[in-house]
């Protein structure tokens, strides 16, 4: 029951930061509810017995990637005012359209999860950093080279961009 509890507390948590990430006006606030939102996720974490992925998403997301936001944000931002005028060729009905699909399958979950209850025990071994390791670095080693290679590509394009505003 106390588990049920923790996630359904967690998971509102995650929803409600991740709803200020999108509705922050300041480009500051939305990395500070980012972190605040990896942080909670990492809480859920703890509370499914993976402390080592907890672990992970804090130095690599909470701490990594979001000083690497940061650091973009407030290079690329140069006190710059709000555009004045909306994008005319901005589909608001289709993003409507889409919300309302991806809540239909959050139900569609949620019904099925009800309906078949899950097996008895988590699936963790003691292993399981040997294994994450050995997925990683084997299976998912060119996904996981392209990821690092796009936060590169982002990053010096922000610099680009800022130098060439300077």
């Amino acid at each position: 029951m106390a588990e049920a509890a923790a996630f359904y507390i967690l998971a509102a948590l995650i929803l409600g930061f991740g709803v200020l990430v999108i509705t922050a006006k300041s480009a500051v606030h939305c990395i500070l509810f980012l972190v605040a939102d990896f942080l909670c996720v990492a809480a859920l974490y703890v509370s499914l017995q993976a402390q080592f992925l907890a672990v992970i998403q804090v130095l690599v997301y909470a701490g990594g990637i979001m000083v690497l936001y940061l650091f973009v944000v407030m290079l690329v931002n140069l006190k710059r005012p709000p555009e004045a005028h909306s994008d005319p060729r901005r589909l608001g009905f289709l993003g409507l359209l889409m919300s309302v699909a991806v809540l239909v399958e959050l139900a569609l979950i949620v019904v099925t999860r009800w309906a078949r209850p899950a097996a008895a025990g988590s699936g963790l071994s003691p292993d399981n950093v040997r294994q994450i390791g050995r997925a990683l670095y084997t299976d998912y080693l060119i996904p996981f080279e392209l990821a690092s290679f796009l936060l590169l590509v982002a990053m010096v394009g922000a610099i680009i961009l800022a130098k060439r505003e300077l």
